[in-house]
């Protein structure tokens, strides 16, 4: 499933990791956390002027072609006023600009918003979540993001691709085979219909991936409350080692589509919010591994052509 090679550098070991059906590789490098870059988290946000608090939302987001956003509970969803996919949404998920603990009952009614909306758009969906600025969030109101296009994004691609042929060569189910090869292993975090795992080639600092048993955004609905309790435990988890800030993603394949491959949800920690932690990448360059740019490269030749000689 993935390969480990080890090396020695002083008093300081390395590891270099690489998953066998992507290709996708890391460096594990515990030496570093002595660094002490990370600080403790406080609430420091000051909600006013926030665009998703009650009495701006209403004025502030926009609207659906219907001319409405969708309520479910806390959660109000409404188009993204600066889209990076052919649909995009993006839903607030509490009232309040930040909270101590996000409940089941509020992560439930935004995903279920979620869910209803990106139903309609087809394609490769995804359910993803910047939560505070130091993981790339613009606010610091906890919100989710749906997008929905043609093609999988290139993490998605990698997994789909690689489970298709997986499946074709052995006639079995790469995510199964998997599961049974680390539910033995100390990376076996927890599971009944959801399995959670310690992810052993990371992305990011201290991957989690829960693996659901289907593949699609349609079958995965009843699944909605072990993958709500699940993400609830996993941000648990990372406030008991002392970050709070993390990124989050849920990959699905296209509806119809039968590739062997399985729904699973990706989360990372990132280093907690201070006074210079602003951060430009998000769930897009850490998770699907495909990065926003703002500027494009022909505007940058011409302002490099037209600009005055110093």
């Amino acid at each position: 499933m993935f390969t480990v090679q080890k090396i020695r550098i002083g008093q300081s070991v390395l590891q270099y990791r690489r998953e066998d059906l992507t290709g996708f590789q890391s460096r594990i490098s515990p030496g570093r956390t002595v660094r002490g870059i990370d600080v403790p988290f406080r609430f420091a946000s000051d909600p006013s002027g926030c665009p998703f608090c009650p009495g701006q939302i209403e004025s502030t987001t926009p609207v659906f072609p219907d001319g409405t956003r969708i309520r479910i509970g806390e959660s109000v969803t409404f188009p993204n006023l600066f889209p990076f996919a052919r649909y995009h949404i993006v839903t607030s998920i509490t009232e309040s600009h930040q909270v101590e603990e996000i409940s089941k009952r509020q992560l439930l009614d935004a995903f279920e918003a979620q869910y209803l909306k990106l139903q309609t758009f087809g394609g490769y969906p995804s359910i993803n979540w910047n939560y505070l600025q130091s993981a790339g969030a613009s606010l610091a109101h906890p919100h989710l993001q749906g997008m929905a296009d043609n093609s999988p994004s290139f993490l998605l691609d990698r997994y789909v691709s690689g489970s298709l042929r997986y499946l074709n060569r052995y006639g079995r189910t790469y995510w199964d085979d998997w599961c049974e090869h680390e539910n033995g292993t100390a990376r076996f975090l927890s599971g009944d219909e959801i399995s959670w795992y310690a992810h052993a080639v990371p992305l990011g600092e201290r991957e989690v991936r829960g693996i659901l048993p289907v593949s699609t955004l349609d079958d995965s609905v009843p699944y909605l409350e072990p993958l709500a309790e699940g993400i609830l435990g996993m941000i648990r988890l990372y406030g008991d080692l002392g970050t709070h800030a993390f990124n989050l993603s849920l990959f699905f394949d296209k509806q119809g589509s039968n590739h062997g491959f399985r729904a699973f949800c990706s989360m990372i920690s990132r280093i907690n919010p201070n006074g210079l932690s602003l951060a430009d990448s998000s769930f897009m360059e850490r998770l699907h591994l495909e990065p926003i740019i703002l500027t494009f490269p022909e505007d940058l030749g011409n302002f490099y052509r037209n600009r005055q000689s110093p």
